[in-house]
């Protein structure tokens, strides 16, 4: 074989729109994969109308979404740039069988205090309860949101026990600032779609947010590796 030709084997899929066309591949199959896992329940949450009485009901129908977006980030974070090796099908089902207990285990706990913080929050009147003690619980929805971020980032990518996981996230809180930062930012424009548009837009969305959140969280997780896997 000439060295022209093997110099262009290594080329092959290497140039800048092979790459695009590989991560719009891949963009497309996982945000697929997760609206197939999440779906059936999402659709019953579109549904629902926007009332205080279904808020315990729309945090039953988001339980799915858990272990779907673990399996998301952990197909983004497995992704190979070799274009004869894209199979982020395949390492989105390796990530759902392998993370979607961990996930749940995070994600249940979380929805049912958002359930009642929500549920709280919306009959304000009803329980007497005074303007600061809202706003007190509207940051700790915030913050725990920001928590959770981080404790799905590392059980979908890591091997850890579900409390060192939950330590381990909220020590990355305040630890990693500018990925703390960026979260919020994904967060906010997730909250916004939803308020403004429709909750399946979010979902629509959800490959593209999952990579964000992984692109935020490079730091955690390489610090993640480096002291507490080695």
């Amino acid at each position: 074989m000439s060295d022209t030709t093997a110099a262009a084997r290594r080329e092959f899929g290497q140039g800048p729109l092979a790459r695009a066309a590989a991560l719009v591949y891949t963009q497309l199959v996982i945000e697929m994969l997760f609206l197939v896992t999440a779906a059936p329940c999402l659709a019953l949450l579109v549904l629902l109308d926007r009332d205080a009485s279904n808020v315990p009901l729309a945090a039953a129908c988001a339980l799915p979404v858990g272990p779907a977006w673990s399996a998301a980030l952990y197909a983004w974070h497995r992704r190979s740039h070799d274009m004869t090796d894209l199979r982020p099908a395949a390492a989105y089902w390796r990530g759902y069988r392998a993370n979607a207990l961990d996930a749940v285990k995070i994600w249940t706990p979380w929805l049912v205090a958002m359930a009642l913080i929500g549920t709280t929050l919306t009959h304000l009147g009803a329980a007497g309860i005074p303007t600061w003690w809202a706003a007190l619980l509207a940051l700790i929805t915030v913050a725990s949101a920001l928590w959770l971020t981080n404790a799905l980032v590392i059980a979908s990518l890591f091997a850890f026990r579900v409390l060192d996981t939950a330590r381990l996230a909220a020590y990355f809180l305040a630890r990693s600032g500018k990925a703390t930062a960026g979260n919020l930012c994904v967060l906010l424009a997730a909250a916004a779609l939803t308020v403004a548009v429709s909750e399946l837009v979010p979902a629509l969305l959800a490959s593209v947010l999952a990579a964000a959140t992984l692109l935020n969280c490079r730091p955690m997780i390489t610090e993640v590796r480096e002291r507490f896997t080695e």
